[in-house]
Formats: structure tokens, sequence, C-alpha cells
């Protein structure tokens, strides 16, 4: 595969791999006319395909954006689609920057009066379509714009545009850690090497929270069924734990001395205080 960047900034057969494992190649079956350069082929069944290359190019391109920002906390990134909302709050912690995740608040970049006001120098969404309106008010303020760009994405307003499978929640995580990746090795926080940055690629997809509670019902479960194993150990007689038990059996209650009810024969001396003769204490 042919490109134009310089051999450290190309990628590697195991980013390739990545990339294509997470489908961030399939496009739709609409193409808007700005995303033609960045389109391969189109299938039989209509659906477009994207250069992996172009993705990559991109992916580097935007980095080396990203990284001209001296103040990393200058930078803003948006998804309001739930797939890329975990991305953008883990790319906002590795690098820095400010995150929206969910619904923008319109008039955050143009009406300083509103409490979530921001005057950032950058700007990246996940989704054109979805995130239009802080794109248009990027626009407004001549704040540039970056953002990932299915085949069919408008690119209105947008500045540099990372073209991907922006729909799928393991594409928009992986385009979101490979450009957090570049953004570290160009500041210099992380070497250029496979095992320079050990945070997994799993940590920007999305998880839908029904399967995250069903993991921690069995990990509950699992805790609960240890607890029980090891008290049911603790108690088992063939280990001697029963030993107090059997001990508690074997004592013999009759035995016991019984109390004297003759209050007359109590020591006159007794701990009462009570005076007879003066009729108090």
């Amino acid at each position: 595969m042919s490109s134009k960047l310089p051999a450290a900034l190309s990628a590697t057969d195991e980013d390739i791999t990545l990339l294509l494992s997470a489908q961030s190649h399939i496009g739709t079956k609409n193409c808007d006319k700005g995303m033609i350069p960045y389109v391969y082929k189109r299938r039989p069944d209509g659906i477009h395909v994207i250069n992996v290359g172009k993705i990559w190019e991109k992916v580097v391109f935007a980095a080396r954006v990203i990284a001209a920002i001296q103040n990393p906390n200058d930078i803003v990134v948006i998804s309001a689609r739930p797939y890329g909302q975990r991305a953008v709050l883990k790319f906002a912690q590795h690098t820095g920057a400010q995150a929206i995740a969910g619904r923008f608040t319109p008039g955050s970049f143009t009406n300083y009066i509103t409490r979530s006001f921001k005057e950032p120098r950058l700007v990246i969404v996940t989704d054109p379509r979805v995130d239009h309106q802080a794109i248009r008010e990027a626009a407004y303020v001549n704040i540039p714009v970056i953002a990932i760009c299915d085949t069919d994405a408008p690119l209105r307003f947008v500045d540099v545009a990372i073209p991907g499978n922006n729909k799928s929640r393991h594409s928009i995580g992986l385009i979101w850690w490979l450009l957090a990746r570049e953004v570290l090795r160009l500041r210099g926080t992380i070497p250029r090497t496979p095992d320079g940055w050990n945070v997994m690629v799993d940590m920007f997809f999305y998880r839908d929270p029904e399967e995250v509670e069903k993991v921690e019902e069995v990990k509950a479960a699992a805790i609960e069924g240890v607890d029980a194993g090891a008290v049911a150990a603790e108690w088992d007689p063939a280990t001697g734990g029963g030993t107090v038990a059997v001990a508690a059996d074997n004592i013999d209650w009759a035995a016991e001395p019984a109390r004297s009810s003759d209050w007359a024969a109590e020591p006159a001396g007794g701990t009462s205080g009570w005076d007879a003769t003066t009729g108090g204490w």
C-alpha cells in the first residue's frame, strides 16, 4: 500500500488488521460528494468501501493538528452518539482535552452567559450529522473542526475529515484509540513501539448497561458462592470446626447448681444498703 507518510508514521500490519477487524472501512449505501475521494469501491450490494490507507493518513494528520495545540485543555471532544461517549471520555482522560458526552448545550461556543460556555481552539466530533449544532457554532466563532465522517456525512464546516465507519461501536472506539495513541506519540509521552501504550482498545468501546449489570451479577454470585464455601469449610465437623457445637451438646444443664430462692437466708450484710431502723438508704 503506497503512502505519502514517512516511514516512522506509516501504519503497521497490526494497525491495518485492527481497522479491518473493526469494520472501519465499511461505509453506507449513500455517498456524499465530498467523500468520493475516500471511497475505494462500491460493492455489488451497494455498500461503499472506504480506503483503509486514507483512514490511517487522516488519523495521523488529525493527530498532528491536535499535537500542535499547546494547551490540551483548549481541545473539546464531542459525541452525542451513545457509541462514542465512552470513547471521548477516555480520549479526554488520556490527552487532557475537555469532553462533552451526550447532548450538546446550544450556545456553549457562542453565548458567554451560559454555564457551559467554552472557548476552545479545536473541536473534534464523532458524527457531523448528529453533532451538527456544535459544528455550526464552531463555524460562527472560527474554530477548526475535526470529524469522523462516514460516506454519507455532510462535510460543511468540517476542516479535517477522518473517513471511517462512525455507526459501529468497535469502529468508533478504535478510531478514537488510534487518534489518542498517535497524539501521545507525537507529544513524546509514549514511545513509538508496539508495546509503548498499555491501554487496551477495549477501554474505548461502548458497553451496554444491561451487559454491565449482567457481568456484575455474575461476579457477585461468584463471590457469594466463594464466601458460602468458605463458611461451610470453616464449620465442617470433619475438619474439627464443629467441636464447639459438640461440646455444647455434651453439657449437662441439669447439673448446674440451682439458685436459692430463700430470701431469708441472704446474708445480713447485703449490698442493698437498706437500713430498717432509719427507713432509708
